[in-house]
């Protein structure tokens, strides 16, 4: 069975990964996301569900430290789980892991944000111009005009 990881960081990104909820768990999924009070609600409803360290670039002092942490925990969830597929919707959370994913073979597949409708997020414009992701969508056609080549998807929701 396909291996497919579906990562994100908490909050809006994960609401609308988990709008993939009639899929997931058709494969051999991992679910991974950022350890919070309202996260840990999910290990009811999904098996295969770890955690990152939560932190947002918004902590200027803690957030590099937190960051080089989520790497190194990435890296252990990686071979723990060895994914032919990742899939996320960002932010900073799934970084390190798509970065993994793609050194070691793994397909990613990025989601941009619903949230945007005419600028481009961080994440997702490395993903774009670093080639990370094997399949770009973006859920507004609008959003074809900041990314080119990326893949008109509609909405998650």
């Amino acid at each position: 069975m396909t291996k497919v990881m579906f990562i994100s960081s908490t909050g809006g990104h994960l609401n609308e990964l988990l709008q993939l909820d009639s899929i997931i768990k058709d494969y051999d999924y991992s679910l991974i996301t950022e350890k919070t009070k309202a996260n840990k609600k999910l290990k009811k409803k999904y098996k295969k569900l770890d955690f990152l360290i939560y932190g947002t670039k918004d902590h200027k002092l803690s957030y590099p430290f937190k960051l080089l942490a989520n790497c190194f925990i990435s890296l252990y969830l990686y071979f723990k789980y060895q994914p032919d597929y990742i899939v996320t919707t960002g932010a900073h959370t799934a970084g390190p892991m798509c970065c993994i994913g793609k050194i070691f073979g793994s397909k990613v597949i990025y989601i941009e944000t619903f949230a945007n409708i005419r600028s481009r997020t961080i994440t997702g414009t490395l993903f774009y111009k670093f080639h990370i992701a094997n399949l770009f969508v973006v859920q507004w056609k609008s959003m074809k005009k900041l990314y080119p080549k990326a893949t008109f998807g509609g909405w998650c929701f």
